[in-house]
C-alpha cells in the first residue's frame, strides 16, 4: 500500500508550465465589417511589435508570449513550482492578452470606422476565448507541462498515464456542444480537446496530435530532467477545475515515482474511449481493457482518487511546492466530483467543475428558450462563457456575483501579472528582464539561457529550472549597472 520510504523517493516539488492559446475575433455591430484572424492578431500584436521587433517575447513575469500557428496569441507561464502558484500565472494571461484587445480595439477605432451612415466609431470588439475548439471545429490547445527526472522513462510513465488522461475529463473537462453532422444530432462533450487526439503517447505534436508529447525538450540541464508535455487538457475558466486538473496529475507523477501501488489498467482503444467517456455523462459504461476485465471511467477514476488519498498518509512536503493542506483540498474535490458523477446529483459540485457550471447554464436557457441543444443562441453562451472580458464573459460574470468558489484571489493575479514567480529559475529571468527594460540593455532571453549582448556579449545557463539563485545572474545583473550609463546615452 506505501511506505514513508516510498514517499522519500517521490518528487513533490517539480516544476509546473501552463501554455494557453486563445481563440480570437473581430466583431462591429453596426455593419458587416468583420476581420480575419490573421488580421485581428496583427493589430493585437502591434504594439508589442513596435516595442521588441518581435511577436514571440519574454514579458518580466518571465512568461512568454507569442502568436503561435493560425494566429491564436499564446502564453506560456514562467516556471511555477505549486499549483496555486500556477493557477495565478495561468490566469494572470488572461489579464495580459485582454490588455493588448483593449489596445488594438483604441487602434482600430481610428483606423476601421463604422460601415454605418453617419460613421460611427468607438463599437467595434476584439474577442479573445480562453477554449479550446471554434465553430468550425478547429481546435487549439492548453499544454501542461512538467519536470520529471531525466532517470524517469517518458513512454512507460506515459502509457501508464493514459487510462488516467482519458478519464480525467469527467472531473475537469471545459464541456462544448458538438454541432450536429449528417443524422447525428447536437451533443454534449464533457472536453472540448477528447474529439480532437489522435494517439496515446507521441513524439508528435500538431500531426498526430498525442495526450502526452515525448518530443525531448526539457528546456534545462538534459542529463538530469525531461519535460512531459501534457497536450489533451481543457482550458478551465474555473479556478477548482484547474486545480483539480494539475493537482491531480502532480499526485499521479507523485506515485508513480515512488513505485506506490496504483490500480493496473491498460485500457484497448484509448482514442475511441477517450471520445466514448467525453458524450456519457453517466461515466459508467465499461471500457474494454487488456488482459483484464472491462471497468467503467468512473472506477477508473475511483481506483486513482482512492489511491491518491491513501498516499497523503506518505506524502512530504518539500519546503516551497505544493503543500500537504492544498493536495487534501484538491483529493476532496476530486471525491465528491465523482460522487457527483456516480449519484447522478451534480449540485456538490456545480460552482466548481467548469463542465457541469456551463452544463447547468446552458440547461437553464435552454428551459428559458424552449429550444434544442443545436439553437443557435446556446451556441453562443456555449462561446461567451470563455470570453476572457470582464463583465462581459458568462464565467466571469458568475465569478464577480461570487456564483462560482475560488482559489485565489483577484490580487495574487493582478501581483502574477506583473512578478515572476520567486521560487524558480523564472525570478531570475524576471529580474533580469525588469533591469533590461529599465536600462534599455540590449539583451536575449529563451527558457535556458539569459544573454547580455552590448558591450561584450555574456550569457548565463540555468540549467535547474528550480532554483531561484545563482552567483552569476547576480553578476550580469551588476554588469549591466555599470554600463547604464552606455545605454541611456545611445537610447
Amino acid at each position: 500500500m506505501g511506505s514513508p520510504e516510498a514517499a522519500g523517493r517521490a518528487l513533490t516539488r517539480r516544476v509546473i508550465g501552463i501554455e494557453t492559446e486563445y481563440g480570437i475575433s473581430y466583431r462591429h455591430p453596426a455593419g458587416s465589417r468583420e476581420l480575419a484572424p490573421d488580421d485581428i492578431a496583427r493589430y493585437l500584436f502591434r504594439p508589442i511589435v513596435a516595442k521588441y521587433s518581435s511577436s514571440n517575447i519574454f514579458m518580466p513575469n518571465a512568461a512568454r508570449l507569442y502568436l503561435d500557428v493560425g494566429a491564436h496569441p499564446e502564453i506560456a507561464t514562467g516556471e511555477c513550482d505549486s499549483l496555486i502558484q500556477a493557477m495565478n500565472h495561468e490566469r494572470a494571461g488572461d489579464l495580459i492578452v485582454d490588455e493588448l484587445a483593449q489596445k488594438a480595439e483604441q487602434i482600430l477605432r481610428e483606423e476601421l470606422p463604422s460601415s454605418s451612415t453617419p460613421p460611427r466609431k468607438g463599437e467595434g470588439r476584439v474577442y479573445l476565448f480562453k477554449n479550446n475548439i471554434d465553430s468550425v471545429g478547429n481546435s487549439y490547445g492548453c499544454h501542461e507541462n512538467y519536470l520529471i527526472s531525466r532517470e524517469t522513462s517518458l513512454k512507460k510513465l506515459g502509457s501508464r498515464l493514459v487510462p488516467f488522461l482519458v478519464t480525467r475529463q469527467l472531473i475537469c473537462g471545459a464541456g462544448c456542444i458538438i454541432p450536429a453532422q449528417g443524422d447525428q444530432p447536437a451533443q454534449w462533450s464533457i472536453s472540448q480537446r477528447a474529439d480532437h487526439v489522435w494517439e496515446g503517447v507521441s513524439s508528435a505534436t500538431t500531426r498526430s496530435r498525442p495526450m502526452i508529447n515525448t518530443r525531448d525538450e526539457p528546456h534545462a540541464d538534459s542529463s538530469r530532467f525531461r519535460r512531459m508535455h501534457v497536450i489533451v487538457g481543457d482550458s478551465n475558466m474555473s479556478e477548482p477545475s484547474f486545480a483539480l486538473k494539475v493537482g491531480s496529475m502532480l499526485l499521479m507523477l507523485e506515485m508513480i515515482e515512488a513505485g506506490f501501488e496504483l490500480p493496473e489498467v491498460e485500457l484497448r482503444d484509448p482514442i475511441t474511449q477517450i471520445r466514448q467517456v467525453s458524450r456519457d455523462l453517466s461515466a459508467r459504461p465499461p471500457l474494454e481493457c487488456v488482459g483484464e476485465k472491462n471497468i467503467s471511467a468512473l472506477e477508473i477514476q475511483q481506483g486513482y482518487c482512492a489511491a491518491a488519498k491513501r498516499w497523503l498518509d506518505y506524502r512530504q512536503e518539500e519546503g516551497t511546492g505544493t503543500t500537504n493542506a492544498q493536495m487534501v483540498k484538491v483529493v476532496d474535490l476530486w471525491e465528491r466530483a465523482l460522487g457527483a458523477l456516480e449519484s447522478g446529483d451534480l449540485s456538490a459540485v456545480d460552482r466548481e467543475i467548469d463542465w457541469v457550471i456551463k452544463w447547468n447554464l446552458l440547461k437553464r436557457y435552454q428551459e428559458k428558450f424552449d429550444c434544442a441543444l443545436d439553437d443557435p443562441r446556446l451556441a453562443q453562451i456555449d462561446l461567451t462563457y470563455h470570453d476572457i472580458r470582464p463583465g462581459r464573459g458568462l464565467f466571469l460574470v458568475l465569478e464577480a456575483r461570487g456564483a462560482v468558489e475560488r482559489w485565489s484571489s483577484d490580487a495574487a493575479i493582478a501581483q502574477a501579472r506583473d512578478l515572476a514567480p520567486e521560487t524558480t529559475r523564472a525570478h531570475l529571468r524576471g529580474r533580469f528582464l525588469r533591469c533590461a527594460e529599465e536600462l534599455h540593455a540590449p539583451v536575449t532571453v529563451d527558457w535556458l539561457r539569459l544573454k547580455l549582448n552590448d558591450p561584450e556579449p555574456r550569457m548565463v545557463e540555468l540549467g535547474d529550472p528550480l532554483s531561484a539563485h545563482s552567483t552569476e545572474v547576480e553578476e550580469l545583473l551588476a554588469l549591466m549597472d555599470a554600463h547604464a550609463q552606455r545605454w541611456a546615452t545611445s537610447s
